[in-house]
């Protein structure tokens, strides 16, 4: 009995004591201060709502990340569209004929993006690795891929189609 009541003493006055070393230079999360808001001075002669371009070392590297070098995938398995406030989310999965697709995406039809007769297309494709892989079995071939959509964007839409390379699947509203 005595040595339950020495270590819940200890231990009590030791949990009391974390409330001084909170406040106390001791404590690392106190190392750097509260943060605060601090205004920013705009630059002369510019728009904030255009970005400057930056000549870089790494400037020619973003161009080169611009060009999605993705493939369609062999089949489309499974098509979800979640409402949430604001639009909704487009999650497809898709069958690879192989392991290893990498940098998964649902890329629209057309550049902007508009339905065509109410339907907006897009086409679920990825990166195939460089060298071969294993065929594998079905759920280590399965990839998903999501997109969201605002409210505008889907004003108009009837129905929203996914597309592979064997098959499509579509949801209307």
């Amino acid at each position: 009995m005595r040595k339950t009541l020495s270590i819940l003493l200890i231990s009590t006055l030791t949990l009391t004591a974390c409330g001084t070393v909170r406040e106390s230079k001791i404590n690392p999360f106190n190392w750097f201060g509260q943060s605060r808001s601090e205004a920013i001075q705009p630059k002369k002669n510019t728009n904030p709502l255009i970005p400057e371009k930056s000549g870089g070392i790494f400037a020619g590297l973003r161009a080169q990340d611009a060009i999605y070098e993705g493939r369609p995938f062999e089949q489309i398995t499974n098509l979800t569209i979640e409402r949430i406030p604001g639009g909704a989310i487009i999650r497809a999965t898709g069958l690879a004929a192989r392991q290893g697709y990498y940098s998964v995406q649902l890329t629209a039809e057309n550049e902007d993006e508009l339905p065509v007769d109410g339907v907006l297309t897009y086409r679920l494709e990825g990166r195939r690795p460089s060298e071969n892989t294993n065929v594998g079995t079905k759920p280590t071939r399965e990839v998903t891929a999501a997109r969201r959509l605002t409210d505008q964007e889907l004003r108009g839409v009837r129905s929203i189609r996914v597309e592979g390379q064997l098959n499509a699947l579509v949801s209307r509203r």
